[in-house]
């Protein structure tokens, strides 16, 4: 366990995420969970048969980023797309009820409200099954996101970029979004998919989990044609090939800073000229869905009070040790991180 006591320092600026106003941007995803139990098997087929007892939706994805950011005090705006049917209206409800603005969150017909469904036995996960459209979106509700960036980033202290490949970012849509955030000097965070790799360029930071690093090297390597690029392993293996997968994309992007995020083994930030490896404070790991969010949602308020780039994922990290202790998509309160941050 890493000695949280200089930490202290930092809970006058956590307590000032309630002045924050953070746009969202990105997929939508409604997380469903069934809890029951088994006491049988099927005699359809060799599988257990869970009697239900409860039944949740918490919102995922995108909109899991914007419950973050509430729970720990900021105001909180979500841009993004659902489909006309029952899930868009729960999505709505939980979204509204944790006092999100929802204004930019488009209907588009024909389109299915991305919803993952967990069914567990006594805590133990049987089965997800994934309800969604992976498609493009249309150029109409495209044209919709754009316009609504263009006139709303102004009011905002932050913007997050929530991409999940689920259809919402063209590379194009992604391009404009940016460029006006820069011109504007807000902060830029993006949580990356590979297709759109090319465009972040230039952005505040990028939080890529190891195997979307992995996918990063993977490109850079096919860019490569002088074969410069040293990295043998996609898996990043060792700790130099994680720096050196580290500084490759935050030269290639020209970002500000990278945030790697390693599961268990904690988080990497890069900055021009220094990294520094950051080990995990998970006091006890239950479930991780949802840590990334977590991590995005906290750093970015971080920047937004005046923090570091290093303090900011100090914070980040201990704020990700608190949610992956809770069972499904949850959230961090700002007194929750607190209180870590005092013991």
């Amino acid at each position: 366990m890493v000695n949280l006591t200089p930490v202290r320092k930092y809970i006058p600026q956590i307590r000032k995420f309630s002045r924050a106003r953070v746009l969202v941007i990105g997929d939508l995803i409604l997380d469903e969970y069934v809890q029951g139990t088994v006491e049988r098997i099927s005699p359809e087929a060799p599988v257990p048969v869970v009697w239900a007892r409860e039944r949740k939706f918490v919102p995922g994805g995108a909109a899991n980023v914007a419950s973050n950011l509430r729970a720990l005090g900021a105001r909180v705006a979500l841009a993004g797309v659902v489909g006309r049917d029952h899930y868009r209206d729960i999505m709505l409800y939980e979204l509204r009820r944790r006092g999100i603005d929802t204004a930019a969150v488009i209907e588009e017909r024909g389109r299915q409200t991305t919803l993952k469904s967990r069914i567990f036995a006594s805590h133990q996960q049987v089965v997800r099954v994934d309800w969604e459209h992976v498609g493009p979106i249309l150029k109409a509700t495209e044209i919709k996101l754009d316009r609504y960036a263009a006139a709303a980033l102004k009011r905002f202290d932050a913007v997050i970029i929530e991409d999940y490949g689920k259809g919402v970012f063209t590379n194009a849509l992604l391009g404009r979004i940016i460029s006006r955030a820069r011109s504007l000097g807000i902060i830029i965070t993006v949580d990356p998919k590979e297709d759109n790799f090319e465009s972040y360029g230039g952005v505040t930071a990028i939080t890529p989990n190891r195997k979307e690093t992995q996918n990063a090297v993977r490109y850079l390597k096919m860019k490569d044609t002088n074969n410069a690029f040293k990295i043998y392993h996609d898996a990043l293996e060792s700790d130099a090939e994680i720096r050196q997968a580290g500084y490759a994309i935050l030269d290639h992007l020209g970002l500000e800073s990278l945030l790697v995020t390693l599961g268990e083994h904690g988080m990497w930030l890069f900055e021009k000229g220094r990294d520094e490896h950051i080990p995990t404070v998970a006091q006890e790991v239950f479930d991780v869905s949802g840590a990334g969010d977590t991590t995005i949602a906290t750093f970015t308020l971080a920047l937004c009070s005046g923090m570091s780039k290093h303090a900011a994922a100090v914070t980040a990290n201990i704020a990700a040790g608190i949610v992956v202790g809770k069972l499904g998509t949850a959230t961090v309160s700002r007194e929750e991180l607190i209180e870590r941050m005092r013991a």
